[in-house]
């Protein structure tokens, strides 16, 4: 028995699952067991049964600048050998907001939170208490943490009003949330017009990487923008994925628009948990304590998180960091789509910076959720399965984004060339019960 799945029958005794996070137990892929990481090297990751992997996944974005890269190593050591924790103040987190609106001019005011989750949680109760209004337009496919009252599925309808997506959610909290199609402008309009004097705020993935990176269509962004104006709404983009992810100055400035609030998280923290909210400065100025509105934790701006966070911003400020990722990631999602269409497999990609996602389907243009759920999961599967044997880790979810960092180069590339031949050649031998089984 290998030592992974020893430690995943000693773990489900102990944790829900096995796990500490649901898309950890492989169970999405239909995996016996996960493989359990022993450490991180560079674009590499190593089990502890000694198997290497090259990384797509990245600690789900965060380490763009690969694993224990020397510089955020060191940064931490130093900052850790002062003390791990204060509960006060420090200069670094001023330093870091600072570096963060500098980057991102739209975030006139910063405040350090300990998560993503946490991050998004407090710009909708942020938004709530700014506008007093109650609800809240979400879109299909696009995840924001697990916050009551974003964890929903769509009703029918234009502005249908969600049902939870999850036990433990009252009825009541989700339907404060209205869920239309993402790039769907007739949806979000018609939602509008219906409910616009109560909708607190409109949140959005502006690259949307919680279904396999869906890109927005050309003014959708720009028309959320006028209409949240319009009616008085507040914009929030949470860029926890897409933050300098996919552009120095993140989604908001490759697309040149302006949110009124934006969420953060992953990359800021340089591999260790952090999150951000930031925006307007009348309106970040709500939040306790010159506001009304409470938010507050312990380990905000903790020194650790901080050290790291800003030794990763100074390395991703480097000029030309980007187009080198993109050409990268360009190259990685083109050579495998090459290599599918050779197979005589279906597979789309989309792609921005660092972040990709990947689809099994004969659609030409991926757009919103729906499509993404019709996606062949079987192949896709399928594929997780035999790339992972082969030594290449993608994200264990059809529905998950893919990460390339900075130390991806030609021979990660080779490499995952290599294994998707092998396992392309399989997948057509047996795409007769794969292909058609959706």
């Amino acid at each position: 028995m290998s030592f992974s799945k020893e430690l995943f029958i000693r773990a489900q005794k102990v944790m829900p699952g096995g796990v500490n996070s649901p898309v950890r137990s492989f169970a999405a892929v239909g995996g016996d067991y996960p493989p359990f990481i022993s450490h991180g090297d560079k674009a590499y990751l190593f089990d502890v049964d000694g198997k290497s992997y090259v990384d797509y996944v990245g600690s789900w974005g965060a380490l763009i600048l690969g694993h224990a890269p020397e510089n955020v190593v060191s940064a931490v050591q130093k900052a850790s050998a002062k003390g791990l924790s204060f509960g006060a103040s420090t200069a670094a987190e001023i330093k870091l907001a600072e570096k963060i609106t500098e980057l991102m001019p739209n975030l006139q005011k910063v405040r350090l939170m300990n998560s993503g989750t946490e991050a998004t949680m407090t710009a909708i109760r942020l938004a709530r208490g700014f506008t007093k209004r109650n609800k809240i337009l979400k879109f299909n496919g696009c995840y924001h943490g697990h916050v009551d009252a974003l964890l929903v599925k769509a009703g029918s309808g234009p502005a249908s009003f969600a049902i939870p997506d999850s036990a433990g959610i009252p009825k009541e909290v989700a339907e404060q949330t209205i869920t239309v199609d993402f790039n769907n402008l007739e949806r979000v309009t018609q939602a509008f017009i219906h409910h616009g004097e109560e909708i607190a705020a409109v949140i959005v993935e502006p690259v949307a990487g919680n279904m396999g990176c869906v890109l927005p269509l050309s003014g959708f962004l720009e028309e959320l923008r006028k209409l949240c104006t319009h009616y008085k709404s507040l914009l929030i983009f949470d860029e926890v994925i897409t933050g300098f992810r996919v552009a120095l100055n993140g989604a908001q400035g490759h697309y040149k628009v302006k949110p009124d609030l934006t969420t953060l998280g992953k990359i800021i923290g340089g591999g260790l948990p952090i999150g951000a909210l930031g925006g307007r400065r009348d309106v970040m100025d709500y939040l306790s304590p010159t506001g009304p509105v409470y938010q507050a934790g312990t380990l905000s701006g903790n020194p650790i998180s901080v050290a790291a966070g800003l030794t990763a911003l100074e390395a991703v400020s480097a000029e030309e960091f980007y187009n080198a990722l993109s050409v990268t990631t360009g190259k990685l999602v083109n050579g495998l789509c090459n290599l599918a269409k050779e197979a005589g497999i279906s597979l789309q990609a989309n792609y921005l910076g660092g972040l990709f996602g990947l689809f099994f389907t004969e659609e030409t243009e991926i757009y919103h959720y729906q499509q993404v759920v019709e996606c062949n999961s079987s192949l896709f599967n399928s594929f997780f399965r035999r790339m992972l044997e082969q030594g290449i880790y993608f994200a264990p979810s059809r529905f998950e984004s893919g990460f390339v960092s900075s130390l991806h180069g030609e021979e990660e590339l080779d490499l995952t060339f290599n294994a998707a031949k092998k396992v392309f050649s399989k997948l057509k031998e047996k795409q007769g019960e794969l292909i058609h089984s959706i």
